[in-house]
This record gives C-alpha cells, structure tokens and sequence, in this order.
C-alpha cells in the first residue's frame, strides 16, 4: 500500500514535472505602465471597394453621372441626354428622359451598382432621386429587377413617383424588396410622355448602421464596433496623397450636402495592371462627417490624416516637382487648422457652423492629427516643419502623428525618427508588411526604443506570407505573436492598426484584409479575431511576465513561445496572452505571483486542426474562430499556479480573477 502510495506520487510529480516545462512568472502585485484606450485600432483606406460599394451604404454606381464616361455603371435606353446644367455646382450632370415617340418604345436608365445590387427579401431600401419635369409633370416607374430570371417578370419590386414640378425637387420612396439577389439591378422607366429630368439617383438600405440616412452598410459597421477598436484612423494611406495633387484627397470636398461632393478619382483604380478597375471612383458620400460620426458611434478616438502638400512618393519617386514647393505650403497648413475647427470649434465657429448645420452642434472632441502619410526624407521632413510650428501655435494641446516611412528598419527608417525627434512629433507612424520570418524574429522591437522619445503608432501592419499573401490561419498566428511586443511596451506603443480593414471579394486590389465581403455577406479574417481579442482584453495597465527572467518573445530555448500580461482595474483581472508559434504543442506554468487560492482561468483560444494555409471564407465565416474554456489552477507559496498546454500554432488569452 506504502509502495502504491509513492509511485503514484512519483507518477504526478513526472507529469507536473513535464508540465512545467516552460515556466513563467507573473508579477501581479506591481502595476506597470499605462495602456492607452487607443492602444488598438482600425486604419481606414478607401481600396478594394471599401467605401463605395462596401462600408457605404449606397448601392447605385455613378449615382449623379460624374464618372469621366457619364453614363458609366448606368444602361441607357430609348431617347435619352446627358445635360450639364443641373442644380449642383459641383456635379452639375444629370440625364434627361424624353418620350421616344412610339407606343412600343421605352426610355430609361438601369444601374448596375457595384458588382451588382445586393437585395434582402423583405428588407426596406429608400429610393431617393433630385428631379423636374420642364412641362410641370412627369412620372416614373422604379424597379428592382433580376434580369437572369427564369420566370415571367424580370422586376419584382416595383414604385411610381409623380414628378410635380418644373424646379429641381428630392423625391423618395420606400420599396421593399421580394426577393433575397445579390446581383439585382435597378431600373427607371419614364411613363407617359412628359420629359422628365433625373439627376442623384440613390438607393440605401433603410436598416443602415445605427438607422442613418447616408449611412453605412449595417452587418460591416457592426463589425466594427464589436472589433472594440480604441482608434480610428481615416481616409487612408495612398489616397491622401493621390497619384498627383490634383487627386490626393481633400477633407472639404466632403463635406456638406452629399448631392454636392465633387467626384475624386481613386488611386487604386488602375495601380496595378493585373487588378484594373476602371469604374472605381470616390463619392466622396463616406465623408470626414461621416467618419467623424463612425468613430463615435463605435467608441474610437477619431485620427484623420492631411495631406503635407506632396502626392505619392513611390509614383514620383524623388521628383521635387511633383509637390508643392515649401513657400506655397499655407493652404495645406490652413486645412489642418480648419480641420480642428471643423471637428472641435463651437457651433459659432466658421468651421464649426458647418459641423453643426450637418447635425452634430457638439464638437468631436478629436485629439489626433495626422500629417503626411508614409513620406520619407528631407523632401517631408522640411514640408512637416511649418506644419507642426502652426498647429502648436493654435492648437497645442492636439497631438501631431508624423511618420517614418515605408521601412521597417534600416538607414531611411533611422532618419526618419531622427527627424520626428527634432521636430517633436508627438507620435510616429511605423509601417511594416513583412514575412513570417520577419514577425518571427521582432518579437523584442520596441524593447530598445527610446522612453522619452516620441510615441509609437504602428498605424500599418500585417504578416505578408511568402508567396502567400492572403488571410491564412499561420499568419494570422505570428501577428498575435508580434502584438505581445506591442502591449509589453506600452510605455512606448501607443496606437496600432492592422491594415487594410475592407476588401470586396470581387474588387479587391490587395490583400491580406482584416474584412472580406461580397453584396450580401461577410466574413472576418482569422487577423480580425486576433485584434478582436487584444481589443477586448487589453486591460489597463502591464505586468511583468519573464521566463527565466527573460521576455518571452520567441527567444532561444522558448520554442516559439511568445507572451504578454496585464492587469485590468475595472474588472479585477489578470489577462495573460501567449502564442506558441511552435508546430508542436507546448507545456507551460504560469506563476501567477500574488494571486492566492486556487482561482479558474477563463480562456479564449484561436487554433486549427487543419492546414495553417486555411481561412475563414464566405460559405464558411465561422471556421477558425475563438473557442471559449476555463483552466484550474493550483495553490501555491503566495500564488496560484496554472499548467496548461498550448496546442501547435495557436493563441490563447487566460483572464483569471485577482
């Protein structure tokens, strides 16, 4: 019996033994440095269809004829004309629908929208068009239609609007919808005889993210929100400077009435040969308002980023000529200062006035301000210095984001810093899509950072796999890996962003995205839930996690492991983070020094039993995502010990109660 006794003994002493094989200690006791509410982010760009035919609720292509081909996304038939006198200043075209003079013949216009119209049975969707009738009267018929239908009828949703006036007018009306298609179209027939003249021609879902009129597309915004993003940063990347500066994107063009927002080309439009979309605008309907509005609505600090008067580097590599010359720099500085006016000044204010005229009397409250986007060198470096001396004088409590370019490391990237030290930049913009072997080997990058130089915003980032550029579960993995990096140095790591957020299955010009759609469906990347999980476990202040007194941050002898830990006051938890990047599974014990007792660990765990290439798709949305479980611990010498196993190429958050 004695024997027994011992052998079993022995036997539980091996298997804590093998258990215990990467050992980590938690400092619970002594609080670390303060996380920043911004701490993760989402980062905005218009590619890839994000805006107009994506987060943007509206659904007709070229809605007011602005496309360089007028008629572009539209199909016009019978007896018809293109005019460029209409009621707005700035999109001045509309078309006429005239009687084509035979009982027989039809004229009209149907819309293609982006890819198709994507249509819900039974949902509701506002019908909305600016119009006249030049002889007082008029009618319209509006139409969903599925023109691949194998029954009688091609529409199945059906409205007609009496046009009542010889002066431009909105008419609405809302049309439910028959049938579930996610390549609908829209069509608009002319009744009777009477011309009749059509200009803005729009339709939204009426079930719009928080039930906005110009709003943004429900089921992609709630996304959002439930990302529990810290930060949003807005309009881009590339299209805030443009190809040249006659295209870099300018907040006051959109702004104001929508019927009335300029067409702006999109630089992603014809970038890369191999994904060319020459219908591929900017609306301008998803405007500074508007993101302005979003951040709000989903609990982010709002981060809009201007133009430093130069157009894309890559585009005009080194060419000085290409940007404004340094002493034409003052209307570029003025709409950085017009900016803050616009989102913060009181409703008396020039700027201010218009925010509130637009429906939000109240400031935004913005604190960010970001200028240049992935500039580098001195052609930058000297343009941000008037900037920076102008906004400190008006605005000195706003926070200026400069940036260090395209480079993740080497000479330009030190310059850059160099520069943004001497210009006391408040935070610094770093970039880096890099391979796994990148991610695998940065887990320390922050650790060597300056304390007292400016803060880091890590405002582009995602693992490119080699010759594997798309959401994979392997990637998605060393992200969380490297993210342990950023909330170990929070004293320094401020702001981060994945990036790009959106991508239409069938527009898409780069990827890997954080979020994928088509018309009607959506799914969220494998990296989403990584950010998902930091975002909503970032708790508020770090705590000192070491294995053998190290970081653990795939180091020699860690096999792969990488780890962080936090403290959240407002729940009394402690978080610990841990990826094993390892394609083996990996034992560990964390110490959890100053927990007494013997407390459950709640876990969330993101890891695959099939191939690391695997994603999460359209027919299958659900196919990795964070499993929830619990772990018991064990009491030890003044703390809670808990042994686990962390499968091969996976990632677990432990949230255990102090």
């Amino acid at each position: 019996m004695k024997l027994k006794t011992i052998c079993c003994a022995l036997t539980l002493t091996g298997a804590l033994t093998a258990q215990a094989q990467h050992v980590m200690d938690v400092q619970t006791q002594k609080l670390g440095a303060t996380i920043q509410p911004t701490m993760y982010g989402l980062f905005f760009e218009d590619i890839n269809y994000a805006a107009d035919g994506g987060l943007y609720g509206e659904l007709v292509k070229n809605r007011s004829f602005e496309f360089p081909d007028r008629l572009m996304g539209w199909e016009a038939f019978g007896t018809f004309e293109v005019k460029n006198d209409g009621p707005f200043e700035r999109c001045p075209h509309y078309v006429e629908l005239r009687n084509p003079g035979h009982g027989e013949r039809r004229s009209g216009l149907s819309n293609n929208g982006f890819f198709g119209i994507g249509l819900k049975q039974g949902e509701s969707y506002r019908f909305s068009v600016w119009a006249k009738a030049p002889q007082g009267e008029g009618k319209i018929i509006v139409q969903f239609i599925d023109r691949a239908s194998m029954g009688e009828n091609q529409q199945f949703t059906e409205a007609k609007i009496d046009i009542t006036s010889k002066d431009w007018k909105k008419y609405e009306v809302v049309m439910q919808s028959r049938k579930t298609i996610d390549k609908g179209q829209l069509r608009i027939f002319l009744s009777g005889t009477q011309t009749v003249d059509l200009e803005h021609v729009s339709l939204f879902p009426v079930n719009t993210f928080k039930n906005r009129e110009n709003g943004m597309r429900r089921d992609l915004a709630q996304a959002l929100a439930d990302a529990k993003p810290g930060l949003l940063r807005f309009p881009g990347g590339c299209i805030v400077e443009g190809v040249d500066l006659a295209t870099r994107y300018q907040w006051k063009n959109t702004i104001g009435p929508v019927e009335n927002r300029p067409l702006n080309e999109n630089r992603w439009e014809y970038t890369f040969p191999h994904r060319f979309f020459p219908d591929y605008f900017q609306s301008y309907g998803l405007g500074f308002f508007e993101f302005f509005q979003l951040a709000e609505d989903i609990g982010a600090e709002p981060l809009p980023v201007l133009n430093v008067g130069m157009a894309c580097q890559f585009q005009n590599w080194n060419n000085e000529r290409a940007h404004v010359p340094t002493d034409q720099l003052q209307p570029y500085i003025q709409d950085c200062l017009d900016l803050i006016e616009f989102a913060n000044g009181p409703a008396t204010s020039q700027w201010g006035k218009v925010r509130a005229d637009m429906g939000h009397p109240e400031p935004f409250n913005m604190k960010f301000i970001g200028v240049g986007n992935e500039q580098w060198d001195d052609m930058y470096y000297k343009r941000l210095e008037p900037f920076v001396k102008a906004i400190r004088a008006k605005y000195p409590d706003i926070k200026i984001v400069g940036t260090s370019g395209p480079d993740s490391e080497g000479e330009m990237f030190d310059k850059g810093w160099k520069a943004m030290k001497s210009q006391k930049a408040d935070l610094v913009d770093e970039h880096f899509y890099r391979n796994e072997e990148w991610f695998l080997s940065h887990g320390l990058r922050y650790e060597s950072y300056d304390r007292k130089g400016p803060k880091v915003f890590a405002g582009e980032y995602a693992c490119h796999g080699k010759g594997k550029k798309w959401n994979h579960f392997e990637a998605s993995i060393l992200e969380a890996a490297l993210m342990t990096d950023f909330e170990r140095n929070a004293d320094v790591v401020y702001m981060t962003a994945y990036a790009p957020l959106f991508a239409h299955v069938e527009g898409w010009q780069w990827r890997p995205d954080l979020i994928w759609y088509d018309n009607l469906r959506m799914f969220k990347s494998v990296s989403y839930y990584v950010q998902q999980l930091y975002a909503s476990n970032k708790g508020t202040n770090v705590l000192q996690l070491t294995m053998d007194k190290k970081p653990v941050a795939g180091q020699p002898g860690q096999d792969g492991l990488f780890a962080s830990s936090v403290y959240d006051q407002t729940t009394g938890e402690v978080i610990v983070k841990v990826a094993n990047t390892s394609r083996q599974p990996q034992p560990i014990q964390l110490n959890l020094l100053g927990i007494e007792g013997q407390p459950t660990a709640q876990t969330l765990t993101l890891s695959h039993s099939g191939s690391y290439d695997d994603e999460n798709t359209l027919d299958q949305p659900e196919r990795i995502t964070p499993k929830a479980g619990n772990v018991s611990t064990e009491a030890g010498k003044k703390m809670a010990v808990l042994n686990d196993e962390l499968p091969a190429m996976s990632f677990r958050v432990y949230k255990i109660k102090k």
